[in-house]
């Protein structure tokens, strides 16, 4: 695989910005803390903790398809999807936090999850190992519906 570090940074850093932007203008996670939470919902602290590691993961995947020769046009589609469920990462907090709508937030997530599905297919047919970066990503979302759905019902 081709690539140089100029390249590899900005591919973990496009994630990290859509992330870090999202949280700025949402508001942040402060009423996440004051909310009645379900059961298994983890200390406001890992939540940054976790989002940068997967920031980070999805960064690396984008840059291994990027540069891993192949078909240009397929390529560029599985880029596309990469940048969709990104525009729903960047989405979601947005709805949660900034507007409190708990349920239109869940929808947002369902169609994050498909986003990430189909990009993690996408990316493993021209890398298998840029498809597998993101399992961890998609378990997350998975949780993160439940403590959205939960969130939901509770408050």
């Amino acid at each position: 695989m081709k690539g140089n570090w100029k390249s590899f940074l900005i591919a973990l850093a496009i994630p990290l910005a859509v992330g870090g932007l999202a949280a700025l203008l949402s508001g942040g996670m402060r009423p996440y803390l004051t909310m009645e939470r379900p059961p298994l919902s983890p200390p406001g602290w890992v939540f940054p903790v976790v989002w940068t590691v997967l920031y980070l993961l999805m960064g690396y995947s984008s840059y291994r398809v990027y540069f891993a020769g192949k078909s240009p046009a397929y390529t560029r589609r599985a880029l596309w999807l990469y940048a969709i469920q990104l525009g729903l990462n960047f989405l979601w907090p947005i709805v949660f936090f900034g507007f409190g709508w708990y349920l239109g937030a869940f929808f947002v997530l369902l169609a994050l999850w498909v986003a990430i599905f189909l990009t993690m297919r996408t990316f493993s047919v021209i890398d298998e190992t840029a498809g597998d970066l993101l399992i961890p990503y998609i378990l997350w979302v998975t949780f993160a519906g439940y403590l959205n759905l939960g969130v939901y019902f509770l408050n």
